[in-house]
């Protein structure tokens, strides 16, 4: 499929991701829909993206007829069927979870034309796992975006070795046209790039943090001050999410089954308090409206 036969774009999971691609999809002149179960899940999102592209327009990132006309481009429901009827690229932002992820896919497989990508959002299941949950391997792509969406110039677009050249080029077009860089990774391997890279530095600072080496506070504090980080690991996990971390780990120890790949006890009390960062106001740190309570 080429660039030019792609018009609308559909994205499932109205979540800290999802919204936000879905808003760069419609900024970038597509014809966009929203898919999320919940209804209140979709009323949040439109909230917040109305909020962001006001805020845009204030800073002049944005002129007040752009941004009216991409919000117009986009819309919502709660129907899987209705986003994946008349749609041309599908961008998957559900829960980092195998077995969910696949269940959205055979699902979508009932309703989406022929012709239709599926791509994955997830940051760390290669979309091999999830092909075969349809009837179209050689559509099946990863378009890994990072959090923020928005704010986040950068997608991995990574290939199984049944995703077709013009399936690749398709993604990285449309990664063009929502202005974000895209590296095109023709080889899977669990986490791609960047996440393997920061999984590395989270499990190291877990360790040091676990063993009594040093306070997490005092982690974070040296990876800025002495390594120009621009946050430390803790407080990249509260951004992003514990929670989403933790899934992560699940997710690679069973596909590798090594122990140093299992989740760490500090990270799954988290998990169980629900302590799951910024988005609950409370993880490593607390979070007040004023900021981050040391």
């Amino acid at each position: 499929m080429s660039i030019s036969e792609i018009r609308r774009i559909s994205v499932i999971g109205a979540g800290q991701m999802g919204h936000q691609i879905a808003m760069l999809a419609a900024l970038g002149g597509y014809e966009t829909i929203l898919q999320d179960v919940q209804e209140a899940a979709l009323r949040s999102a439109e909230e917040k993206l109305h909020s962001i592209m006001d805020k845009w327009v204030v800073k002049e990132k944005l002129t007040e007829h752009a941004k009216s006309t991409a919000l117009r481009r986009l819309t919502y429901t709660t129907s899987l069927e209705a986003a994946a009827t008349d749609t041309d690229l599908i961008i998957e932002a559900v829960t980092e979870k195998l077995d969910v992820k696949r269940d959205v896919f055979s699902r979508l497989e009932k309703y989406a034309p022929a012709h239709t990508i599926f791509a994955t959002n997830s940051s760390t299941i290669v979309s091999s796992l999830l092909a075969d949950a349809t009837n179209r391997p050689n559509k099946v792509i990863n378009m890994h975006f990072f959090f923020p969406p928005l704010v986040m110039d950068c997608v991995e677009v990574v290939m199984s070795e049944e995703a077709s050249e013009d399936t690749a080029r398709a993604a990285m077009e449309v990664c063009k046209r929502m202005n974000r860089t895209a590296v095109l990774l023709k080889k899977e391997i669990s986490g791609f790039i960047a996440n393997r890279i920061l999984g590395a530095l989270k499990k190291e600072a877990l360790y040091l943090y676990e063993n009594g080496f040093a306070d997490f506070k005092d982690i974070d504090m040296i990876c800025r001050k002495a390594l120009g980080h621009p946050l430390g690991p803790f407080e990249l996990m509260d951004l992003s999410g514990i929670d989403i971390g933790y899934f992560v780990m699940q997710q690679r120890y069973q596909e590798t089954g090594k122990p140093e790949d299992k989740p760490t006890a500090s990270l799954e009390e988290k998990v169980k308090q629900g302590h799951l960062g910024r988005k609950t106001g409370q993880g490593w740190y607390q979070y007040t409206k004023e900021g981050v309570e040391h």
